[in-house]
Order: structure tokens, then sequence, then C-alpha cells
């Protein structure tokens, strides 16, 4: 889409280059930027310029530049010792694009789009990632992802704030993971994303996203048993109602996926524990 307003177009090269002047806003890949009018802007900051290693492995898990593609994600080379990467592709493929979107739109883009479905949320939430947020004074702050997202479309993000990165800690990653979505439409946008772990010191996470408004985390000592697991996700706040499903639905389906995926880590830790 042709956007009107915009008459200034800047490439970040240097953290000096994130200052934003009036009517600035940043852009990565510029999916959803360039998908719709946006009449307030009339300057664009492009992060890709920066140079970002896409992914980074550190110490404690892996850093994800908020400038890495889907695609980038999607094809990290495997590592027999994260099981949980396999949440990499599950979760892109929870996000209505073809693979032409994913090899434009970032990671960062999508979590600071915020919203309610955004599959790289479901993601970050699900292992436990952290933002490393870039302030407009120099400093850096850290956010978990969980917190970060406050609402459909709506964040924690302060104006000239950058999202630099998405760490991954190493303990979600050696975790024992699943998800599952669903949606009223066979390629319709995901109305709930449904995920579990159970990490290597014996304690159990599950999320709910899609299907209400910010992400919500259920964290336990251990795995929980079925009807203490259905009970609490059934109990849960935040649940909504738009096109794509009634907040009723998404409860239901959030509470009987959550009750699926604790069954598949269980089967899968006996498994484990067998061989």
């Amino acid at each position: 889409m042709d956007l009107h307003t915009i008459s200034r177009y800047r490439f970040a090269r240097t953290r000096d280059d994130l200052r934003l002047a009036d009517g600035e806003s940043f852009v990565a890949g510029g999916t959803w930027t360039f998908s719709e009018p946006q009449a307030e802007l009339t300057g664009v900051v492009d992060l890709t310029t920066m140079d970002w290693c896409p992914i980074e492995r550190t110490g404690d898990g892996l850093r994800i530049a908020a400038t890495c593609t889907i695609a980038e994600l999607v094809h990290y080379p495997r590592r027999a010792e994260w099981p949980a990467q396999q949440l990499f592709g599950d979760c892109a493929n929870a996000l209505l694009a073809s693979f032409k979107i994913w090899n434009v739109a970032t990671v960062g883009g999508n979590i600071c789009r915020s919203f309610a479905a955004a599959s790289m949320v479901s993601l970050a939430v699900a292992l436990d990632g952290v933002a490393e947020i870039w302030t407009p004074d120099g400093q850096t702050r850290w956010e978990p992802v969980a917190d970060l997202v406050t609402g459909n479309g709506t964040n924690s993000l302060a104006h000239g704030e950058v999202l630099r990165a998405l760490h991954l800690p190493e303990r979600a990653l050696r975790s024992t993971a699943a998800l599952r979505t669903i949606a009223l439409a066979e390629y319709g946008r995901s109305g709930a994303v449904v995920s579990g772990r159970r990490d290597d010191d014996g304690s159990a996470v599950f999320t709910v996203t899609a299907a209400t408004l910010a992400p919500t985390v259920f964290r336990y000592p251990e795995l929980p048993d079925a009807e203490a697991l259905r009970s609490d996700v059934l109990a849960a706040s935040g649940y909504y109602t738009d096109p794509l499903g009634s907040a009723d639905w998404r409860r239901a389906v959030s509470a009987v996926l959550a009750v699926d995926i604790r069954s598949e880590i269980s089967s899968r830790l006996e498994v484990d524990h067998a061989d």
C-alpha cells in the first residue's frame, strides 16, 4: 500500500540513528506497516540496516535479533539437546501468512505489534522469552514478553524504545514441549494457541495466547493432573469475543488443548524413561 503521508525514510546504522523525530516510527519487515493506511506517520526509521546477527548462541540459550525473519528462525539448525526448538516451526505455522511473508516479516515486528494471535508472542511466552529493549537514553532494560504484551495490539514499550532482541533460555529449549492451535476456518487466524512444557527440574509451564487478550501463563512445581489444569485454564480471565470466535468457545477449546498437551508430554516422558 502507498503511504502518502510519509516524507522521510531513514536507514538506521548506529544507535544514534534510532532517535525518533516527531511523526517517525520504526519498521523492520514492514509487512503490517505497509498493509494499511498509517495516517499519523510522516517518517520511517528502518532497523534492517543495523545489521544485527539474526540468531546468536549465548552462554544460556539463544539471542534472536528483532530483525530476524520468520524464515531465518524456522531454518535455524536444529540441536538434538533442544527438543523444544520444534516450537519454532509450530508457532510460525500458526501465523496466517505465506512463505513470502515468512521471508520478510520479523520476529521483533510480530512481537511489537502485539496482536493476541501473534505467533512470535506465542513462541516467546511458551519458552519464557525475555525482551532486550533499548531505551532512548542509551540504556537497556529487560522484560519478559509475557509481561511486555498488555492487550490485543498493546504493549509496555514507551515511545522511542526499540526491541533489540528476544532471549530464549536454554532451560526452556531443553524442555519437553508441545503446542496446539485451533481456528474456526481451515486457513483462518488462530482462535487459540496453547503450549505446554516440562523442564528438566520437573516444573511445568502452560500458556494460552490468541484466546486471551494478553498472554496467560500457568506455572506448576510439577506436571499438574488433568483436572487441575483444565480447571485453571477454564477459570482464567481475558477470553474475548470477535468475529473469529466467541469468548466461551475460546475458553472451552483452550482447556481441551491444554489437557491434550499434558497427555502428550506425559506420554513422551514415559517413553524417555523407558529408554
